[in-house]
């Protein structure tokens, strides 16, 4: 049994017009389906528009879905009972992607990523202040980041404290909702290779909802690409992907620039705003 199923999920969303009577469906979810075994990551490509973070709201709980189903664990989450949900919750995890929104600002690091532990273990303060100091450790601040608030961190940082708090209660599944697209490259490339760390040593899976194409094969197992609201491809590797000739893949490749600024070249057919 898959960890998470995602099963033929469509939704909609309404809208008055203007000096129009009657309301407008705008269709942004239709007959997703798919699904994350465990201990892998899928990367979820889509530009701006193409429903990402909608899908990512519905796999979370946040927004239930007009058609379709979301199996974690083989429960529904959304027609589970009150004990299950709880366990849900505790084994379903997220990354967003702007690390200051995701915290309260008057809280310490140390009150952050407290939180789920106090949520759903049953700790003494010895022990929670160790518990938090070691996942400081492991996403790679230390004892003396506790006392700090978030405006005393870096965005990279910050992400750290983020992924420290997500992982406190050894979810099953983080989903990373781009969660390194605000991040400049170097740090980019440092909060990957954690995140990349973690799976392996937690046995976590992650699906890795992101418009980055080098950041989704540098993590992903698997990918998946999102085009205005529709699943439209799946890829077991990179090969499969270059190889594509759908236009919509062809788009996102051709949007990737070389590593060299004198390797690069203007799409003439492209307009520039």
């Amino acid at each position: 049994m898959s960890l998470l199923q995602v099963i033929e999920v469509s939704h909609s969303y309404n809208s008055k017009k203007l000096f129009k009577s009657k309301d407008t469906s705008n269709k942004v979810l239709h007959n997703i389906s798919f699904s994350i075994e465990e201990g892998t990551c899928l990367g979820l490509l889509g530009t701006s528009g193409a429903g990402k973070s909608t899908l990512g709201k519905v796999i979370l709980g946040i927004q239930r879905p007009q058609q379709g189903q979301v199996l974690f664990q083989g429960y529904d989450i959304y027609n589970a009972d009150k004990i299950t949900k709880s366990k849900i919750r505790r084994d379903l995890q997220v990354v967003f992607q702007d690390s200051y929104s995701s915290v309260n600002p008057r809280m310490t690091a140390e009150r952050i990523i407290s939180e789920p532990l106090e949520n759903y273990e049953k700790l003494t303060l010895i022990e929670k202040r160790k518990t938090v100091i070691s996942l400081l450790e492991r996403v790679g601040l230390n004892e003396k980041d506790l006392k700090k608030y978030p405006n005393q961190f870096s965005g990279g940082q910050l992400q750290r404290i983020n992924i420290a708090r997500a992982i406190a209660l050894k979810p099953k599944l983080i989903v990373l909702d781009e969660s390194v697209s605000s991040l400049d490259m170097v740090t980019q490339a440092l909060i990957l290779e954690l995140l990349s760390e973690l799976k392996d040593d937690f046995g976590l899976s992650y699906l890795f909802i992101t418009h980055d194409i080098k950041a989704a094969f540098s993590i992903s197992d698997k990918i998946g690409v999102l085009e205005k609201g529709e699943l439209i491809e799946r890829y077991d590797s990179k090969d499969q992907f270059f190889k594509s000739q759908h236009p919509a893949i062809k788009r996102m490749r051709d949007s990737i620039l070389a590593e060299h600024p004198r390797d690069r070249s203007i799409n003439r057919n492209s307009s520039l705003t």
